[in-house]
């Protein structure tokens, strides 16, 4: 008898996880599986390499996916608080450009402001940040000593119609010795074997040869850094 009981007991158990539970489980199952197909589709956005044909693109899909891509690395770890995330996308025509390319550029930038994030000053110390001629409003910041990165897109009409794109961290900022050499080839300032010097330099070439626009930094110690990628409108 006993044994039957505990039959019984396990099956009234099983019927109210099937009752309460596995519904909650089928929607995280149906979550999870729309996070791995948006998490598909953007490595295919960043893999599609358009080096022979430009084309027109939204700019905005192209750094949403590297952002995908990259999320994990804005999460908390245990020296640091989560990384904050400020968006503030203009209102952009379709772009001519090369999307693969392009896709390197936001990676290489966007991962050397996570890691002046990882690697700047104590978060007490961590300042506002400002994107030059776009200004991100001051209630979309927490608070002024949490580690951020922020993004704003918008066109500018002064002389030849362009985009841009501008990427800045609260970091701790870099020294106008470093940042005249920053998009030389090789240069680097991280450790030895966690970086190739080459990620700037490559993306200045891209931008700047491949796409007939301009990459330029704006940093000042202790105030943070900004990377501006400017791309013509005109083809």
């Amino acid at each position: 008898q006993p044994v039957k009981e505990i039959a019984q007991r396990l099956e009234l158990a099983e019927l109210d996880f099937i009752a309460t539970d596995f519904p909650k489980l089928l929607s995280s199952m149906e979550e999870g599986a729309q996070r791995i197909c948006s998490l598909v589709q953007s490595l295919k956005n960043f893999s599609h390499n358009d080096q022979e044909e430009g084309k027109l693109v939204d700019i905005h899909q192209y750094i949403d996916s590297t952002l995908l891509i990259l999320q994990h690395r804005l999460k908390p770890k245990s020296r640091r608080c989560e990384i904050q995330l400020l968006k503030e996308y203009g209102k952009l025509p379709l772009v001519y450009c090369y999307p693969g390319l392009l896709n390197q550029v936001f990676m290489n930038l966007l991962c050397n402001a996570i890691d002046a994030l990882e690697n700047g000053r104590d978060e007490e110390s961590l300042v506002n940040i400002t994107l030059g001629e776009s200004r991100f409003n001051n209630s979309q910041l927490t608070t002024s000593n949490s580690p951020t990165l922020g993004i704003s897109t918008q066109v500018i009409e002064d002389g030849l119609p362009k985009v841009a794109i501008r990427i800045v961290d609260n970091g701790s900022g870099i020294a106008p010795s470093i940042k005249e050499r920053i998009f030389d080839p090789f240069f680097t300032t991280k450790p030895v074997g966690k970086g190739t010097g080459l990620g700037l330099a490559i993306s200045y070439r891209i931008v700047v040869e491949q796409h007939q626009g301009r990459l330029h930094c704006k940093s000042t110690l202790g105030e943070g850094t900004e990377f501006v990628i400017e791309l013509p409108l005109s083809c």
